[in-house]
């Protein structure tokens, strides 16, 4: 009989361990909370974990304990994700977004027993604490609370990270709730290691020791989409920028810490270039960006092509949700892509992107019959993955998979015949007029292509005829001068005449969820009673 492998679970304080061992002097830098510029790197940054971890069993935290953060990406917060997962405890970072009321939901639903928050948070947790019975211990993330614990906790050299079955849960994120309660989503050592090992390969993220990573995306956000793991994973230098994602501080930590690469969502890149453009900045000569993720959300087609040509960087669309880890696709490029010129290359960039390896994809009609990948086909999103959720925690939601064991994401989307997916929009937000459907999404990237518009939202309002038709809300750009007429001349000759908006209004802002995205949930109950023409 042949030898067989060894069976080492695969668990997140394995990379930590490797981060420490074999890259332990790469830079981790961490704009805080109170304005200053940290500066560490995998060897300290595995000390205080451990330390943590120390402290956090002598304080009754063990394996299953729940964990709860209110955090910006700072090196602390990335401390408490090594410290409480390596213990086999589950890290619940939640979004400080989300309303109250949901907050309260949350951490209540998950039944923390401790809350590690920074300190610009403490108002909100006054308002929420005589509500939390669970928590047991609050702690601010600064110089007198965390620092002191640390400060009080020497560093045991026998200290070893538990061994345990890698199947156990090492974090809790929950949806966004829009449409009622936030959902639970539990994740696995496992499908972390898993799902992160997938994300920094070449044909996805790419990171690697020569990358200078950025994050962006909040490490509340499905953890960062696993890029922090990328990072210990690869021996990437790792940018933290804290609660500062204005324009400015962004342009400024490109610059300083030389960033290859970024990720985030839409919203924020606007934010960036209207900063370039009110101080008629070069990108091109003051930063060394090579990759910009946008995910969340669809990147317009403006956004890609001013970060080719300003930028020298390339757009890289990935998606995915809270229930996926949340990668499922990357839109990367294939080799028959290489010599097309830049207007088709750019058309390919627009697309979400192939599955990574391990994720399902299909496309079903109303009935749960599997639609064509042919690029035309329209349907309901369905996927499938060992890191995708079979459940949402505590049963909420009852059964969420089909019978072949596939997750209904509720999007729209196309896949085409080289396996790339597009979007065409969310279930509940594609414009069904007169039985036929309206993409919000293209509409509304059509519209921001528009030398005069920064955001554009588009929603369904109620038509005596038609079912539905579609309303436009844009943002200008600061001393912008553009009307409905133009805007609707704009569109006339870039989507069929039936898409054009029955009306569009100029908003001076539009609200956004937790997440960064457009809350049109907020929109179609404001504007529901919109009289448009029959």
């Amino acid at each position: 009989m042949l030898g067989q492998m060894q069976d080492q679970p695969l668990l997140i304080s394995s990379m930590l361990e490797h981060a420490e061992r074999y890259h332990p002097d790469v830079d981790i830098v961490s704009h805080t909370v109170e304005g200053t510029v940290h500066r560490t790197n995998w060897r300290d940054l595995g000390a205080r974990s451990r330390r943590l971890a120390a402290w956090l069993v002598r304080n009754g935290v063990g394996q299953g304990s729940m964990v709860g953060t209110l955090a910006w990406n700072t090196h602390r917060h990335l401390e408490l994700y090594f410290a409480v997962m390596g213990l086999g405890a589950v890290l619940h970072t939640i979004n400080p977004r989300l309303s109250p009321e949901h907050l309260s939901f949350i951490i209540n639903d998950a039944e923390d027993s401790m809350l590690f928050y920074d300190a610009n948070f403490a108002p909100l947790v006054a308002q929420l604490k005589d509500g939390l019975p669970t928590v047991q211990r609050f702690c601010a993330l600064n110089a007198d609370d965390y620092e002191s614990i640390l400060a009080a906790t020497p560093e045991d050299p026998l200290f070893r990270w538990p061994k345990f079955d890698e199947r156990s849960a090492s974090s809790l994120c929950y949806t966004s709730g829009t449409t009622g309660n936030p959902k639970g989503v539990l994740y696995s050592h496992r499908s972390t290691v898993l799902h992160s090992m997938m994300v920094g390969m070449p044909d996805l993220m790419n990171a690697s020791a020569n990358s200078s990573l950025l994050l962006v995306v909040p490490l509340f956000h499905v953890n960062a989409w696993g890029l922090p793991y990328v990072a210990a994973m690869t021996g990437a230098k790792l940018v933290l920028p804290g609660p500062h994602l204005d324009g400015n501080s962004i342009y400024q930590m490109m610059k300083n810490e030389r960033v290859t690469f970024a990720a985030g969502v839409p919203t924020v890149w606007q934010m960036l270039f209207q900063h370039i453009d009110a101080k008629g900045l070069d990108p091109r000569a003051d930063l060394c960006l090579r990759t910009a993720v946008a995910g969340g959300s669809a990147a317009p087609r403006a956004m890609i092509e001013r970060f080719d040509r300003e930028f020298g960087a390339f757009l890289l669309h990935a998606w995915g949700m809270t229930e996926m880890s949340p990668l499922g696709v990357v839109c990367q490029l294939l080799p028959k892509h290489a010599n097309l010129p830049a207007e088709q290359r750019y058309d390919i960039q627009m697309k979400q992107g192939r599955a990574v390896y391990g994720v399902q994809l299909r496309i079903v009609d109303e009935d749960g019959a599997i639609l064509p990948h042919d690029g035309v086909a329209r349907g309901r999103l369905m996927v499938s993955g060992p890191w995708i959720v079979d459940r949402y925690f505590k049963g909420a939601g009852g059964d969420i998979l089909d019978a072949d064991g596939f997750f209904d994401t509720g999007d729209v989307a196309t896949i085409d015949a080289d396996g790339y997916l597009t979007l065409v929009d969310r279930s509940k937000d594609v414009i069904k007029s007169g039985g036929e459907w309206i993409s919000s999404i293209d509409l509304e990237n059509t519209a921001v292509s528009h030398p005069g518009i920064a955001l554009a939202a588009v929603i369904g309002v109620a038509h005596a005829k038609w079912q539905e038709r579609p309303l436009m809300l844009c943002v200008k750009k600061p001393g912008a001068s553009v009307t409905r007429e133009d805007m609707l001349a704009f569109l006339s000759s870039r989507v069929a005449k039936w898409w054009l908006p029955d009306e569009v209004l100029f908003v001076d802002t539009l609200p956004m969820t937790a997440t960064g995205k457009i809350y049109k949930l907020g929109l179609r109950q404001q504007y529901k009673d919109a009289l448009l023409s029959a």
